[in-house]
């Protein structure tokens, strides 16, 4: 696979502690939108990087080893297949791919991301929505829980049909809304409530309580998969994960 040259984004090195009440963008009470949310986006993460890992960990009781392991098997790819991993953070999808026999690359567009990967695949720094890759030129693509992250979803889509080969396959993972009433509102205090808690001891208080409150940016499970019908993508399919905590989008490029 050739990739062509990479968007360039400054990084910011900074940790939390130099970073002023006043430059974090994402601790607000109104969700940002467009350029605003780009930025914000970018500079929550590579603030958060170094202990996303445990954060994770901690606020899903491990359940999101098991969910990436359950997107890159729904895959079903031949083994050796070249896989971009989008938004892959600190490299745990990648690691999995890696653990399933697929050739993975890590692409993200936060700098502190890239820099805190421990997968060791090849790392590209670009923007989801204009990838340096050629067109038609890989075999699948993952991306865990970034989905609602994206400034323009359709053209993320619209980014990954063009990216991947006809018959090749998508997984994506992301939050999702519980359809049990019962789930749905232990889910709602516990993410609303637990998780900034959690993110505050171990990380940064303001963006934990802001990620809980990014699924709002998310379309309905129906309206997804239509978009992505939309772009060439057939056999789409929506699955929740552990009771409606996590949704998995699955297609195939037609």
């Amino acid at each position: 696979m050739r990739l062509c040259r990479a968007q360039t984004v400054t990084p910011d090195h900074r940790s939390l502690a130099e970073v002023s009440p006043t430059q974090r963008s994402w601790d607000t009470d109104v969700l940002p939108t467009g350029t605003a949310k780009a930025q914000a986006v970018q500079s929550m993460f590579d603030a958060i990087a170094p202990r996303y890992d445990v954060v994770n960990r901690i606020m899903t009781f491990r359940l999101d080893v098991r969910w990436r392991r359950t997107a890159v098997a729904a895959l079903s790819l031949r083994r050796g297949s070249t896989v971009l991993d989008l938004a892959s953070g600190t490299g745990d999808l990648c690691r999995e791919l890696e653990r399933q026999g697929q050739h993975p690359l890590s692409f993200d567009f936060s700098f502190g991301m890239l820099s805190a990967d421990t997968s060791r695949v090849p790392r590209i720094q670009a923007d989801a929505l204009s990838l340096p890759v050629r067109t038609s030129s890989v075999d699948g693509i993952t991306c865990g829980f970034a989905l609602r992250n994206f400034v323009e979803l359709p053209r993320f889509f619209a980014e990954l049909s063009r990216t991947v080969r006809t018959g090749g396959r998508i997984a994506l993972l992301d939050v999702s809304v519980p359809d049990n009433p019962i789930i749905r509102a232990g889910n709602a205090v516990y993410f609303g409530k637990i998780v900034p808690l959690i993110g505050g001891l171990f990380s940064d208080r303001a963006a934990y309580r802001y990620l809980p409150r990014s699924v709002s940016y998310l379309p309905t499970p129906k309206e997804m998969c239509v978009m992505l019908e939309s772009v060439g993508f057939q056999n789409v399919r929506h699955r929740q994960l552990s009771g409606g905590l996590t949704q998995l989008l699955t297609a195939t490029r037609s």
